[in-house]
């Protein structure tokens, strides 16, 4: 009704205003109209400002849209957003030409591995003391599981059940399509054997006897980390090769880069070594050959690297994968070696410290999505020279495994 009247109320000004425009001669109805032009344009003042008033009521009754769309987007809980930010960061990471790629469909994997590993280390002394201890192979068993990314796994040596040595091997690894990180720790058993001794070739000395001597003072520990990066990670896949968490459709390879950072720590019985050299070879040639600068029980080895490499990845046949890994590593090491009353010591930088490492991988796969097998071997080779004695340490494994995929990924 209100905006009704506001309506005729300004019909009514524009006929006054019509009327004030009259002849002179119509004075008369002039002043009429002029009457009531005062009366009405009060009125339509009044209705007028009521209406506007009654318009403003109602708006401001109304909230504005950006406060009713706040309000429908409550804020998640912290750990909610934390963990979608986390997501959404490692599947950026996933980003593959699927001509070349076929993403995992599974969120979980499990599997049954079987490791086979071989170990050397070496060392040489300044006085031509050759000595290389290896322990049997082992066969090794255990569970692993995976999540996308990461996986898991704990490997027991069965036949050390009931040795006080046995090893032991804790490994995460975390995949995606651009970059991987291996953590690692393992510990072996004393279980070792001579497997080559030499002297000086001035001395003359068969060491025939010593060869494949059970020799249980020796002890050797590892731990450490690789971080390497994928170049060609659109069409070729580290993981598909590795960890099965995806599939490698078309042959492709990459070039990669690395660091990583690895502590090896060799504990030896000289005393033990020196009384079976003397056993097996005599006391006069263990007095007159044993070179007193080896006389440490414990060298510590620290490695610093940085790698290069290449990797290829051949599909000879559908869900059949082959493929190869070589990495060239610079590394920085620091040895410390201690005796009974004086310490090997290199803390100091030195270019001396700079030598050449290696890491091969080789493996082959058959992976249908749901269900995948396969083996793999993985070699590392450390080198340190100094100048009064060197070392060469070299492990690698051998594994065989089979598992399967579960929960498709929604």
């Amino acid at each position: 009704m209100r905006r009704h009247a506001f309506i005729l109320c300004l019909a009514a000004c524009a006929s006054l205003q019509t009327a004030a425009q009259t002849p002179a001669d119509s004075i008369g109805r002039v002043a009429v109209a002029d009457s009531a032009a005062t009366y009405t344009t009060a009125a339509c003042t009044t209705a007028a400002t009521d209406s506007v008033a009654a318009i403003g009521l109602k708006t401001a009754d109304q909230p504005p849209a950006d406060s009713l769309i706040a309000k429908s987007h409550k804020k998640k809980p912290f750990i909610k957003r934390l963990g979608g930010a986390f997501v959404r960061l490692f599947e950026s990471f996933s980003d593959v030409d699927t001509t070349y790629i076929e993403p995992q469909g599974y969120d979980f994997a499990a599997m049954v591995q079987n490791t086979n590993t071989y170990e050397r280390y070496r060392i040489i002394s300044e006085q031509g003391n050759d000595f290389s201890f290896a322990p049997e192979p082992k066969m090794k068993f255990g569970p692993y599981f995976g999540w996308r990314w990461l996986f898991l796994g704990y490997t027991v040596d069965f036949n050390d059940l009931k040795n006080k040595s046995r090893s032991t091997e804790f490994d995460l690894s975390l995949y995606t399509a651009v970059f991987g990180v291996d953590l690692f720790y393992r510990k072996t058993g004393s279980n070792y054997k001579i497997s080559r001794a030499s002297f000086d070739p001035s001395y003359s000395v068969n060491t025939h006897p010593l060869k494949n001597v059970d020799f249980d003072g020796i002890n050797v520990g590892i731990k450490g980390f690789n971080l390497y990066y994928i170049f060609n990670h659109r069409r070729f896949s580290y993981p598909a090769a590795f960890s099965q968490s995806t599939i490698q459709r078309r042959s492709a390879g990459s070039w990669l880069c690395g660091m990583g950072y690895t502590k090896h720590s060799l504990k030896i019985d000289w005393d033990k070594l020196y009384d079976t050299m003397a056993d097996r070879l005599g006391e006069d040639v263990a007095s007159r050959c044993m070179d007193s600068n080896l006389k440490m029980k414990e060298i510590k080895y620290t490695d610093l690297s940085a790698s290069c490499g290449y990797a290829y990845n051949w599909v000879f046949a559908r869900n059949w994968l082959a493929a190869a890994s070589v990495s060239m590593a610079l590394g920085y090491k620091n040895t410390t070696g201690n005796g009974n009353n004086d310490v090997l010591s290199f803390h100091d930088f030195s270019m001396n410290n700079f030598n050449i490492d290696g890491v091969g991988r080789f493996g082959i796969v058959w992976n249908n999505m749901r269900w995948f097998a396969g083996m793999s071997a993985i070699v590392h080779s450390y080198n340190y020279k100094k100048t009064r004695f060197s070392t060469n340490s070299m492990f690698g494994s051998l594994n065989i495994y089979f598992g399967f995929n579960f929960r498709k990924r929604r």
